[in-house]
């Protein structure tokens, strides 16, 4: 079709109508997270959230099923948790939300394993306790300190300096 102020009309609608449905298709992706991530959408309630993480078999579920009464699986192979878990602690007045996130792997911030669903769901917890086998305490927490910081997460840093100055004139 030859390009002219007749045919240009229609080729715009038309050009629209494709962003259009592109978005369409975005959006319907986003909404999905992953398609077999279910379990990780957690409402946040209580005054806290706290977060399990750690590498998979170090005790986690464990100690969610000790502290709260939610009952999370506990077996003798690895990954046993696959999705999170949460659970309720009152304590002095006020109601600490805990979860059990499935086992971190190195790798995780490049996307090996569920890192990115299970750091996704560590950044919106208050305080992140990391649980580490007895055998390699010091390269577990190493490993996964590095995984967190890979996501911006700062582990017992202070936060940056920020400094606004309001300018009278330009940029």
């Amino acid at each position: 079709t030859q390009k002219n102020k007749a045919t240009m009309a229609h080729i715009c609608a038309l050009k629209a109508r494709l962003a259009q449905l592109k978005r369409e298709l975005i959006a319907s992706e986003s909404k999905k997270g992953g398609g077999k991530g279910e379990g990780f959408d957690v409402q946040k309630t209580g005054d806290a959230r706290i977060g399990f993480i750690g590498f998979p078999s170090v005790g986690k579920s464990t100690l969610l099923s000790k502290m709260t009464s939610t009952h999370s699986e506990v077996a003798a192979y690895e990954f046993t948790t696959l999705t999170c878990v949460p659970g309720v602690v009152n304590y002095r007045g006020a109601k600490l939300q805990m979860l059990d996130l499935p086992g971190i792997i190195e790798g995780a911030k490049d996307g090996k394993g569920r890192g990115r669903q299970i750091i996704a769901v560590a950044r919106t917890c208050s305080l992140i306790l990391i649980v580490l086998d007895v055998v390699k305490p010091l390269q577990h927490k190493l490993i996964i300190e590095r995984e967190l910081d890979g996501f911006g997460i700062r582990l017992n840093k202070s936060q940056p300096d920020i400094v606004i100055r309001k300018k009278d004139r330009g940029g």
